[in-house]
């Protein structure tokens, strides 16, 4: 079989299995698997596929077609123009969580020597991407699960940058310390909807998704919390589900005295970053 044949068969499968992305995911598998570019795939389609190889390609294409995330299944996740590995412990990186990392980016060049504490770390991917993009941070990363922090282990030494990790329930794991700003996507599905999620998210691990019975449970710890942890001036930003965002930041209101309020928008419009800043 060559390269043509299998990507030709493995959208084929895909499509059929309820795949949303029949094309991108059989690509990323035959570039990760074959190590060749997508114009590499192209241009030299007419090669036949070793053998090991196929039989790997066949392996992925099982598991994907079985609804397995292809990130999972390759072991990685790109954002904010970084590689995050990611496994079944981690919720995976999406696009929706840059506009929460771009925020964040803006915000801590407001401080001089800036501290920055990320809240539900999972891989890693909104905490390491601010200390990669601003090396002047100190950025320290928590999470309740162990399994989560070894991935954010895993992706701090691969990224090459530095950052404290802490294990523990929210602020329980920093103790009695401050920052200037602390940054989360916390679990924030109500919990009656967990059922009825994408087929790909029931594989992500449901302590990243579970926020309660309305979605709120950890958006009022964190709000009622923060101000215990926040240096003066601090900020919080928090990405928020679809509808949530009036609710989070009343939250906030309610607990912290507040120089500064908003609400940040996605690039689909939807109200996705909730920030306030302390007096």
């Amino acid at each position: 079989m060559n390269i043509a044949e299998w990507l030709d068969h493995a959208r084929t499968q895909l499509a059929d299995s309820g795949c949303p992305d029949p094309d991108i995911d059989a690509r990323w598998m035959a570039e990760d698997t074959l190590g060749m570019t997508r114009a590499e795939l192209k241009f030299e389609s007419d090669r036949a596929v070793p053998a090991e190889a196929l039989a790997r390609l066949d392996a992925m294409l099982q598991r994907r077609a079985a609804g397995e995330p292809v990130q999972y299944i390759l072991g990685r996740a790109d954002f904010m123009g970084l590689q995050f590995y990611v496994d079944r412990s981690v919720l995976i990186p999406r696009q929706d969580t840059e506009t929460l990392v771009e925020a964040a980016l803006i915000a801590v060049r407001e401080y001089a020597a800036p501290s920055v504490l990320d809240l539900c770390t999972g891989s890693g991917c909104i905490g390491l991407s601010i200390k990669s993009l601003a090396p002047g941070a100190a950025v320290s990363l928590s999470d309740i699960s162990r399994d989560a922090l070894e991935v954010a282990r895993r992706n701090m030494r691969a990224l090459g940058v530095e950052a404290e990790l802490h294990h523990g329930d929210l602020f329980r794991a920093v103790g009695r310390r401050r920052f200037d700003l602390i940054v989360s996507n916390p679990p924030y599905i109500p919990r009656g909807d967990l059922a009825g999620l994408q087929r790909e998210v029931q594989f992500e691990p449901a302590l990243a998704l579970d926020g309660g019975p309305d979605g709120l449970d950890v958006y009022r710890r964190i709000a009622a919390e923060a101000p215990e942890h926040l240096n003066p001036g601090g900020s919080v930003y928090l990405e928020v589900g679809i509808g949530e965002a009036e609710a989070v930041l009343s939250l906030l209101r309610e607990h912290i005295d507040c120089a500064d309020s908003g609400v940040i928008q996605d690039l689909n419009g939807i109200d996705r970053v909730v920030h306030v800043r302390s007096k």
